[in-house]
């Protein structure tokens, strides 16, 4: 069997840890019977040695696997990676998506995808990431007496998003240590609004308001210090056919929604002002979690 997740970006400006979206951006990983465990990894993290020593993939199919049968039995993982690690985009997410989904499939167990998510959320507790995994789409989500409850939007294909993936990452523990311990009632207010405000604008496709409803004074100004060039980046895709520019979770990856015709250019542009990072132009993802046979 085949299991694939996508990437996502999360928050997308002021939803912190309550919206994402999924990207056509996927990873992959074929599974097989075998006499004894065996790991292979191609693409992202393929010349990491910790990836296969530590690898968080194979202790939460363990666990779920055996929980199910009541067996460790042995299987060879073959993993094809696309989602880069430690950017922003979701890879820890699409690891524990994929490994319990995995579990439910070899086990021959079948569930909901809404069962997946609220088995992910035992591993990742905020919901921005994971819900966009499993359901695909544009998601708003909360977690309430440890369950997830979300509204997907499946995304027009005539939307598409570029990502900018600087060469170094951004931290998620370490940045959380930037954000304060409170906020003043007014940002609080501030971020509360401008959040619905995106999410009306997602599910009525109206797209041109995103500029407005994207800003936040959360997180991103806090984190983006950490690579200052972002805030460069980020000013000159909203000059240039962004619909709205945020950073993809905490960082270091930039999302640039647009419509499909301005994407290209807008690709070019990013990809010849800053040669060093990666630039990706990629269509939105509707279908989350897929089990490929």
């Amino acid at each position: 069997m085949v299991i694939s997740v996508p990437a996502t970006s999360a928050n997308l400006g002021p939803g912190f840890d309550s919206l994402g979206l999924a990207l056509n951006l996927r990873n992959r990983v074929d599974i097989r019977p075998s006499r004894f465990t065996s790991i292979s990894i191609k693409g992202e993290g393929a010349n990491n040695p910790k990836m296969k020593g530590n690898n968080l993939f194979i202790g939460i199919f363990n666990e779920h696997y055996k929980a199910l049968t009541g067996r460790k039995d042995h299987f060879k993982f073959n993993f094809y990676n696309s989602v880069p690690i430690s950017r922003g985009l979701g890879s820890s997410s699409a690891v524990i998506v994929a490994a319990i989904a995995s579990a439910h499939e070899a086990a021959q167990v079948r569930v909901k995808k809404r069962r997946i998510l609220n088995h992910a959320l035992v591993y990742e507790s905020h919901p921005d990431n994971i819900t966009p995994a499993v359901m695909g789409g544009f998601n708003v989500s909360l977690v309430e007496r440890n369950k997830v409850y979300s509204q997907k939007k499946i995304l027009p294909n005539y939307l598409e998003a570029v990502v900018v993936i600087p060469n170094k990452p951004i931290s998620t523990a370490t940045s959380r240590t930037t954000l304060p311990n409170s906020y003043h009632k007014d940002i609080a207010i501030y971020n509360l609004s401008h959040s619905s405000f995106m999410t009306g604008l997602f599910f009525s496709e109206n797209w041109e308001m995103l500029r407005i409803a994207s800003k936040d004074r959360f997180h991103q100004k806090q984190r983006m210090k950490q690579m200052p060039e972002l805030f460069g980046l980020q000013k000159l895709a909203l000059d240039n056919g962004a619909l709205m520019s945020t950073l993809s979770g905490s960082g270091s990856s930039f999302f640039n929604l647009a419509y499909k015709e301005k994407a290209e250019e807008l690709f070019e542009l990013l990809k010849s002002e800053y040669p060093e990072y990666r630039v990706k132009r990629l269509a939105l993802d509707n279908d989350g979690l897929r089990i490929e046979r």
